[in-house]
């Protein structure tokens, strides 16, 4: 489908997201989760001490972690050392892992699917991630071209009956999502949710994951992440990217690390960060009630306020996106 098409679609999130804002507390009465915004001003603080102390906060502990294998999930989309903006960065990476293996982790991985560059190794080159990696003897499991294992879809949000995912995600006892705070041309965000569609191996869906765009974005989302079942999330926001997201915006400093363990409530909590209503997020909007909160009543923030921080990004010139803001 072409951009035109999708933007002309998006018509239907508005009214989507405002039914949905009108029944959040009736579908999220017994939903509560923690999210902590934690300041990084920049990629050169100590990361590790500030994940470490958000992690206690939202409550999780050495305990927790201890012998478990753990697989980092982080966005990397374009070939892109000179463009903060579009990657994860390999600072956050680091810094998550190194805390996950003092906390006791038995096996701390990468892995990612690109879903727009087909060549993987190209950009872990050209992102700076490779040499962080190695630096850090971190093991990296391309997601694109791994064996595949077909399993049941959870929600069946979309008419997808099962979801292939790569094989070696199977062992792996946790699933961390490290997304980049973003805007998207389609989405209107990509945070910790939209960031599982780079588990989705591209030999069986294409570049750009063209069976799940056509299956529908929102619904994939939602099928994803029911079926993956992520256990945290921690967002790279210490510089962003609004308006045309994923890929071609523009770099936004936003100073902020958020993490939790619930994806929607982090995502939620994301979207306010950059002066959105997750309520008018289709996604967002579906997952309410479904996988979790997004109703700021029903989120413990920790750390920073909301308001302190939060900033307006650029969204792409279009009435549907006008519709997003708070």
């Amino acid at each position: 489908m072409k951009r035109r098409q999708f933007l002309t679609g998006l018509g239907g999130l508005t009214a989507t997201g405002v039914a949905a804002g009108l029944a959040i507390d009736g579908q999220e009465r017994f939903q509560r989760s923690s999210v902590m915004i934690a300041s990084a001003p920049s990629y050169q603080h100590d990361l590790e001490s500030i994940i470490r102390a958000g992690l206690n906060e939202i409550g999780i502990a050495p305990a927790d972690v201890r012998g478990k294998s753990i697989l980092l999930k982080p966005n990397l989309v374009e070939p892109a050392r000179e463009a903060p903006q579009v990657n994860t960065h390999p600072m956050v990476v680091r810094a998550s892992a190194e805390v996950f293996r003092a906390m006791g982790a038995r096996r701390v991985a990468v892995g990612e699917g690109p879903g727009h560059c087909r060549d993987s190794r190209l950009v872990l080159e050209e992102s700076g991630m490779a040499e962080v990696l190695a630096e850090s003897r971190l093991e990296f499991i391309d997601l694109n071209h791994d064996d595949i294992r077909l399993v049941p879809n959870r929600s069946r949000w979309t008419d997808l009956p099962h979801l292939a995912l790569p094989a070696s995600v199977t062992p792996f006892d946790w699933v961390v999502s490290l997304p980049k705070l973003k805007t998207h041309h389609w989405a209107g965000v990509t945070l910790s949710m939209k960031n599982l569609f780079g588990m989705m191996p591209g030999i069986y869906y294409g570049w750009p994951k063209n069976v799940l765009h056509h299956a529908g974005i929102a619904r994939s989302i939602l099928d994803i992440n029911a079926t993956v079942q992520p256990h945290l999330a921690i967002v790279d926001g210490i510089i962003g990217m609004e308006g045309d997201g994923p890929i071609m915006g523009t770099p936004r400093h936003a100073g902020v690390l958020v993490m939790g363990t619930n994806l929607p409530a982090v995502d939620a909590t994301c979207a306010r960060l950059m002066r959105i209503n997750p309520a008018r997020v289709e996604y967002l909007a579906l997952a309410s009630g479904r996988l979790g909160p997004i109703a700021e009543s029903h989120i413990e923030q920790r750390g920073e306020a909301i308001d302190s921080l939060a900033q307006p990004f650029n969204l792409l010139d279009h009435p549907a996106f006008a519709a997003l803001r708070l």
